[in-house]
């Protein structure tokens, strides 16, 4: 009797060596045979499921940003203001295995923007996401005026720590990203306590 094999399991299996493979090899090492050898089967093991590498990077793009909306839910729901800025700073950070993998795969990916369709658009989704994720954690904090130049300022900053820990990752730990994230956000001169609360009722 055949064995029952679940295909959303299986899909997420090969996603996952996707990233394996980019991670460790770059763009050149996305191909069908690498990821079928890496999920220890034939090459249709993969294009069973994803016909080709346009549609495994559709599919990878489109995991990431359903993830990316989940998390950023969840963050938005911390109720102290100080706390939840802390935390949507820190999710950027790239300070755990799995999350050093997943920026090491967007900064190899970003580099093929101009040949990869799916990659340029995975990107063109993406961008909005994260700078209004940290839009809303700032509104509470800044004045309306200087929020775009706050989201700038936030933006360029975690790119920097992201980069920075993919080239150097045995100089950017996890502690000396926390450590300088703690710096940033005592250099921002914000009233890491929420702006008074009559502030809404000026905005009336």
């Amino acid at each position: 009797m055949p064995r029952f094999v679940d295909p959303e399991q299986r899909k997420n299996d090969i996603l996952d060596a996707t990233v394996d493979a980019i991670a460790e090899g770059g763009f050149p090492h996305l191909t069908v045979r690498s990821l079928a050898k890496r999920l220890g089967g034939s090459s249709t093991l993969v294009t069973h499921y994803f016909a080709n590498r346009e549609e495994l990077l559709s599919a990878l793009a489109d995991r990431v940003l359903k993830d990316a909306d989940e998390k950023s839910a969840e963050l938005l729901q911390i109720a102290d203001p100080d706390d939840r800025l802390r935390a949507v700073l820190e999710w950027f950070l790239p300070n755990t295995p799995e999350s050093l993998k997943i920026e090491r795969v967007r900064v190899v990916l970003v580099a093929h923007k101009a040949t990869e369709p799916v990659v340029a658009d995975m990107s063109a989704r993406m961008e909005p996401g994260m700078r209004g994720l940290m839009r809303q954690a700032l509104a509470e904090f800044v004045d309306p005026a200087d929020l775009e130049g706050m989201v700038d300022l936030l933006r360029a900053w975690t790119s920097g720590v992201v980069l920075s820990a993919v080239e150097h990752p045995e100089i950017w730990t996890p502690e000396r990203q926390l450590q300088a994230l703690d710096r940033f956000v005592s250099s921002l001169s914000l009233p890491l306590s929420a702006r008074p609360s009559a502030a809404p009722s000026a905005a009336r």
